[in-house]
């Protein structure tokens, strides 16, 4: 299974505001990452639409993470940020037009390791991303003035 880049971009954004544990600017998260602002402003509004970062604009503004770390599980951001649900055209009901659809065991093989996948990502939070034994490294790379 592939992520997007937009899901990616996005739990490396959560990461960095949890790790920031304040106010960042779009700018700062960019230079951090080496990622285009462009990228980002579209995945920072998204991730505020769902409540996980809030956006203050004018002066003493910036972005915040809008939800305690241990509160964010990586599965729902996964499942909410990624636009193709569907690993292969079975699973999609309206559009499946596959001849050995119902006769073929790989849906429910594939099935099994979505549910995994997802068992697996639902398991671990933001918090858990962030703290721990390479909490410092990170904070070096992403934060390294601070």
């Amino acid at each position: 299974m592939r992520l997007s880049l937009f899901t990616d971009y996005s739990l490396r954004v959560l990461m960095y505001a949890a790790l920031k544990n304040g106010a960042f600017s779009l700018s700062q998260v960019a230079g951090a990452y080496n990622i285009s602002r462009h990228h980002l402003v579209k995945v920072v509004n998204y991730l505020a639409k769902l409540g996980y970062l809030e956006t203050r604009r004018g002066r003493g503004g910036g972005i915040v993470l809008g939800m305690r770390p241990e509160d964010i599980r990586i599965g729902m951001v996964v499942r909410r940020t990624e636009n193709t649900p569907f690993i292969i055209e079975c699973f999609d009901k309206q559009h499946n037009t596959c001849a050995i659809s119902g006769a073929c065991r790989l849906k429910d093989i594939l099935g099994q390791a979505v549910s995994a996948f997802y068992d697996t990502l639902d398991s671990h939070t933001l918090r858990d991303l962030v703290a721990g034994s390479g909490t410092e490294r990170l904070n070096h790379i992403l934060l390294p003035q601070s």
